[in-house]
């Protein structure tokens, strides 16, 4: 897997390169400059918003994450996935990380261990990949007046077809259990600390447990699907905002168009990090669709990434900090050190 990684790496990085130099670099960037520092900080903000929309999402499928707890631990998921050279599967890894460690700030919440993190880390993805289906359906409908479309929206909508079995066998195994589930609990496993693995594997009885609860509240699960939808949604809406800053006036549903096919793209490139060079070039060929000159386009995929990288630093280096004092906790608390309960949560734990 991380030969893999490492190759898709690479070929995604020569495409960017590629598609830079034939573009020229000079143009790109003076594309970019005319979005000015302002534009840049509403951009920033706006795709905070829509964070945090990810994090309710969450909360609204496993309430008893807590808002703070599915905020934060969404935030560094996608922090890790965009930022680091990891696969979105290295990004939900160190995600299931944060769900067990970051503290809920209620006692009324549970304090969730490796099996309860990995399950609602798996619901949320679902219900997350539910809303996206939905999301690029409606791209698709959007995008099908355009000439030349059909180049993307038979390959797309095969490709969205094949997912929505996948996540309906998907679910399907979730609920009902069996080899599967375990294949991916040790799958997980191989890819965490010894330690955190001999918990998940070891304790695979309360995995399915968690997961069975989580699916015996199917309103739930809808509703989580439902606010994942209006964040894809909402995340158009930066692109929107992205391409007229850029100059680029092609209206809101366009921008429903070509957010929508890109994330389907994108999804088909999971095992690529930070999806380096598919999202360029996705946007690139989208856009020409739109009348949109590929050095725009190439500017806004640009901006996308400078926008992940400026909200992805802060929550990776404050996760840092975190995981950090909660490990000098714990060496306090096996040598017998009074601890500083009032600097600790009452829903987290030392260790």
């Amino acid at each position: 897997m991380k030969t893999l990684t490492l190759i898709l790496s690479l070929l995604g990085l020569a495409l960017l390169t590629g598609i830079m130099a034939w573009l020229g670099i000079g143009h790109v960037f003076s594309a970019m400059q005319r979005i000015g520092i302002g534009g840049f900080a509403g951009i920033v903000g706006g795709q905070a918003l829509v964070d945090i929309g990810l994090g309710l999402a969450w909360v609204s499928a496993c309430p008893e994450l807590g808002v703070f707890r599915a905020i934060a631990a969404r935030a560094v998921r996608d922090a890790a996935g965009n930022c680091l050279p990891f696969s979105q599967l290295g990004g939900m890894v160190i995600g299931i990380r944060a769900t067990s460690s970051v503290p809920a700030f209620s006692r009324s919440l549970p304090v969730l261990h490796w099996p309860g993190a990995v399950a609602t880390n798996i619901v949320d993805i679902t219900t997350e990949v539910l809303g996206q289906i939905v999301f690029v359906i409606l791209a698709l409908a959007c995008l099908v007046e355009h000439s030349g479309a059909n180049k993307f929206t038979w390959p797309v909508l095969g490709g969205m077809g094949l997912l929505a079995l996948g996540i309906a066998g998907f679910i399907w195994t979730q609920q009902r259990g069996g080899a599967a589930v375990h294949h991916i609990a040790r799958f997980l496993g191989r890819h965490i600390a010894e330690g955190w693995r001999d918990t998940l594997i070891n304790n695979m009885g309360a995995f399915q447990t968690q997961l069975d609860l989580l699916w015996a509240r199917p309103g739930r699960i809808a509703l989580g699907a439902l606010v994942h939808l209006g964040c894809w949604l909402a995340g158009a809406g930066i692109t929107w905002l992205s391409l007229d800053l850029l100059g680029a006036h092609i209206g809101y549903v366009g921008a429903v168009a070509i957010e929508g096919v890109v994330c389907g793209i994108m999804s088909a490139s999971f095992l690529v990090p930070a999806a380096l060079g598919v999202q360029e070039a996705a946007y690139v060929a989208l856009g020409y669709l739109f009348g949109v000159a590929a050095e725009v386009s190439l500017g806004l995929s640009l901006l996308r990434r400078g926008r992940d990288i400026a909200i992805g630093i802060p929550v990776m280096a404050l996760w840092q900090i975190f995981e950090m004092r909660r490990l000098r906790l714990a060496r306090k608390s096996e040598a017998g050190e009074p601890l500083d309960y009032a600097k600790t949560s009452s829903g987290g734990e030392v260790s």
